[in-house]
């Protein structure tokens, strides 16, 4: 991994936003061709790590997503990498023309890094939670998509993604993520990760999911099951082989995300699975709805995005397997 300047147990103790913060203002250092592009959240996203080192490289658009998302078109036609920023709901929903038009279309050298994804805004109501996005951009050709699990999956997204050629959409939260990873390893994009060998049940997360995956694994185990736990956090372009050996190799999936089941993992795993070894696949996630507001722990318990969850989906998928 590049240097970020900071200890991994600096890293650990950071937000997923703090950690894409350093890591761009890093790269920035190794290469000047990166600009940054904000639409008024430059500090709220915490891009601004970039700006005190690159004021002349950094530009703020003011609320203007949408122009925003087109400058940073632009930008990568004269030989920038352009990295715009936003929170998530304002570059999938209200940019989404400009995405699929401006960059996707003519597949450009544009990364987006979204935060404050998922229900990460919970209390500021459905406006601004973003359980849609990987549905939206999962639909446009060229783009790739990425979601780590904590701060230092996230350092180690942002240095893939800025050395990616080609569109990508980077999902991040907004507060403190718990780590999933105590010490450095390979990220690889499109390559996902085993984090918990077993063979009766695989459960495949992204993001605040891997750890709830991780702790459902935990708890299945002293039950006697064995379940497998990958953390996709390329979600486009999907790891098939990945998901494939796991379908082979036990027989039966749970995916899980923070996010409408509609259009996301649950759907990608699930199409891939028809496609090469259909097993039973249960999804956890929002379902055909939106969600409560409230405290951001709250509303997650509420919408059901827990590891408990995860285990009555286990238990589903295991009896549909033995029915099999």
């Amino acid at each position: 991994m590049a240097s970020t300047g900071l200890s991994l147990v600096e890293i650990e103790q950071m937000s997923a936003r703090d950690a894409f913060g350093e890591a761009l203002a890093q790269a920035g250092e190794q290469d000047d061709r990166i600009v940054l592009i904000g639409a008024d959240a430059i500090g709220s996203t915490r891009a601004a790590a970039f700006l005190k080192k690159f004021p002349e490289r950094t530009f703020n658009f003011g609320i203007a997503e949408q122009e925003m998302v087109s400058v940073a078109a632009g930008f990568a036609l004269r030989g920038k990498i352009p990295v715009a920023t936003a929170y998530g709901f304002l570059i999938s929903l209200r940019a989404c023309e400009q995405v699929r038009t401006d960059i996707c279309y003519p597949n450009l050298n544009v990364k987006l890094m979204a935060t404050h994804t998922g229900l990460s805004m919970a209390p500021a109501g459905t406006t601004h939670h973003s359980t849609e996005d990987i549905a939206i951009m999962r639909s446009f050709a060229n783009i790739t998509i990425v979601a780590p699990s904590d701060a230092l999956e996230t350092v180690k997204a942002v240095q893939a993604v800025i050395a990616h050629q080609g569109p990508v959409y980077l999902r991040m939260g907004r507060g403190s993520l718990s780590s999933v990873y105590s010490q450095d390893y390979e990220f690889v994009l499109g390559k996902s990760i085993e984090m918990v060998s077993g063979n009766d049940v695989t459960i495949i997360a992204y993001g605040i999911m891997v750890k709830e995956a991780v702790e459902a694994a935990e708890a299945l185990a002293k039950q006697g099951i064995t379940a497998r736990v990958i953390n996709m956090h390329t979600i486009k372009p999907l790891d098939i082989e990945a998901v494939r050996k796991a379908a082979v190799e036990t027989g039966a999936i749970v995916t899980a995300e923070e996010h409408t089941i509609i259009g996301g993992l649950g759907e990608a795993v699930a199409s891939a699975v028809c496609e090469s070894a259909p097993v039973p696949v249960i999804r956890v996630g929002l379902r055909d709805t939106f969600s409560a507001f409230g405290g951001e722990d709250d509303v997650r318990k509420h919408m059901n995005l827990t590891a408990q969850e995860i285990i009555r989906a286990v238990g589903k998928a295991l009896a549909m397997k033995r029915g099999a």
